[in-house]
């Protein structure tokens, strides 16, 4: 099950209370206070870990705690603190305070580590409060409670092209044929309803990663079907491939009506570079002239049938090219 959005509650440790105690020992008279401080409490860490690669762990358990810090013991023993409690996350996840809705971070890079929620601190013992005119204090510290709050985890797929299209513009049978990624194909609209990553494989040992997402429609930006959702999934990604079926009453209306969706979504997403791919070229009749498209800041245009396989080295190998031409942005936005 691939889940891309949760809401969980952190709760840091809270800190152990200090001690209240006197020293006794025979032969030794008025040995003084040695009430030692409490421990720390745990702190909650978000960790990216590039083993996963969804947010499910956290669909059934939303409430996590870190460790509470010890209390404070005589002879001057501080308190064990309590262990940090490391949460584990895809890399591309975004966090945010529900209840702010300040963005905290981003976990781009495997083994990034974000502090979410810092433990309390340890309460202090009498022997803190000894002062030379105080000698016999019985003076202790509570520990000090831990930070709390609810977070929001919003997992972004990293991928270097995106396919954007609308339903049955032939994403998922592309995806399928250029990688070993099997996403579900079928004869009606909608057949993808959760993002898919393959690995394409090129000549020369040359990969890159391919994100499909379900199929956006007119109004995706304002939450109409599945777009809104899924739209944040390729706004990472540093080239789009806009799929536009010849099946289509009107390619160059819908060419536009995926450009201007994804613009209305984000500006970046919308400035990123692309290659318009006209799909199903199997369904013109031989020789037949493909459509004239104009695209925005003349943007390659490539013809594909991934059903007969024709067209698709060409297409693969300008994706390729405008990769490494480093036209298109960094792999990701920087952490904000």
């Amino acid at each position: 099950m691939f889940i891309d959005r949760v809401v969980v509650h952190v709760t840091a440790g809270p800190g152990g209370a200090g001690a209240s105690s006197f020293r006794r020992e025979a032969m030794v008279p008025k040995g003084g206070p040695d009430g030692g401080k409490g421990g720390e409490g745990g702190s909650v860490y978000v960790r990216a870990d590039p083993n996963l690669a969804t947010l499910l762990d956290y669909r059934y358990r939303t409430n996590w705690k870190a460790e509470r810090g010890q209390h404070g013991k005589g002879k001057n023993m501080t308190g064990r603190s309590g262990g940090d409690l490391y949460l584990p996350v895809p890399p591309g996840t975004v966090l945010t305070d529900v209840a702010t809705g300040q963005v905290l971070g981003e976990m781009l890079e495997a083994s990034d580590t974000l502090l979410v929620a810092k433990g309390g601190r340890g309460g202090r013992g009498n022997s803190s409060f000894a002062t030379p005119t105080h000698q016999s204090p019985r003076e202790w510290e509570p520990g000090g409670y831990g930070e709390e709050r609810e977070l929001e985890l919003v997992l972004k797929l990293i991928a270097d092209v995106g396919l954007l299209g609308e339903p049955n513009a032939g994403k998922s049978t592309l995806l399928s044929v250029v990688s070993a990624a099997r996403p579900k194909v079928a004869d009606y609209p909608f057949t993808t309803l959760e993002p898919n990553l393959g690995v394409v494989g090129l000549s020369d040992h040359r990969s890159f990663v391919m994100a499909d997402i379900p199929g956006i429609i007119e109004g995706a930006h304002a939450g109409k079907g599945l777009g809104l959702r899924f739209l944040q999934h390729v706004e990472r990604t540093r080239v789009i491939a806009v799929l536009v079926p010849l099946d289509s009453p009107d390619p160059q209306h819908t060419y536009d009506l995926l450009m201007q969706e994804a613009a209305l979504y984000s500006e970046d997403l919308g400035a990123k570079p692309h290659v318009a791919v006209l799909t199903k070229r199997d369904l013109l009749p031989p020789g037949a002239p493909l459509p004239t498209l104009r695209t925005q800041s003349d943007a390659p245009v490539r013809a594909i049938s991934a059903v007969a396989r024709t067209g698709l080295p060409e297409l693969l190998e300008t994706l390729w090219q405008i990769l490494r031409a480093g036209v298109a942005a960094s792999p990701v936005p920087p952490p904000r």
